[in-house]
């Protein structure tokens, strides 16, 4: 077998991207519809201050992460064909690993939003705490503990991105 080349393994590293943006993206486009259509809804006059400003916390985080997710295809567009993929890659990872921070805090925030409106305001706050751990421990704090799994079996070298292996 022979092994990648440094153009072939920008290719990978941007087309695996791009395919973890599409889950992300979906997410976080449902999420931001819902949003948007909340205060159209029938109950919203009834909400406290408190959770209108919760809920535009909400909208804000899944706008920022819907553009920070969809991003990296406009920056694409601008760069086709340029040969600039090792460019693109790193700045599709920011934008995704932004987006990520928005949309825990979009979730966090609707989750907020929701059990405030249904449940009182410490169970609510409690709640939302566990979510965002919740949240926490699958994105980021399992991911990062996990990086260097494997590390020993495999012989590749190494990567000035840190996205060789992702």
């Amino acid at each position: 077998m022979s092994k990648e080349t440094e153009k072939q393994r920008w290719q990978r590293n941007f087309a695996d991207l791009l395919q973890e943006l599409r889950v992300a993206q979906t997410g976080v486009q449902i999420l931001f519809a819902f949003l948007l259509t909340l205060p159209f809804s029938n109950g919203f006059g009834s909400t406290s201050p408190f959770q209108r400003d919760v809920y535009i916390v909400a909208l804000l985080a899944a706008a920022g992460a819907t553009a920070m997710i969809i991003s990296p295809v406009a920056f694409h567009r601008a760069l086709f064909r340029q040969g600039r993929k090792p460019e693109l890659v790193r700045f599709a990872h920011l934008m995704a690993s932004g987006g990520l921070a928005l949309m825990l805090i979009a979730m966090v925030s609707s989750v907020l939003l929701i059990t405030d409106f249904v449940l009182a305001r410490p169970i609510a706050f409690l709640l939302s705490a566990v979510t965002g751990l919740w949240f926490l421990t699958f994105w980021l704090i399992l991911p990062f503990s996990r990086r260097n799994w494997g590390d020993d079996d495999i012989d590749d070298d190494e990567d000035p991105s840190g996205l060789a292996n992702t």
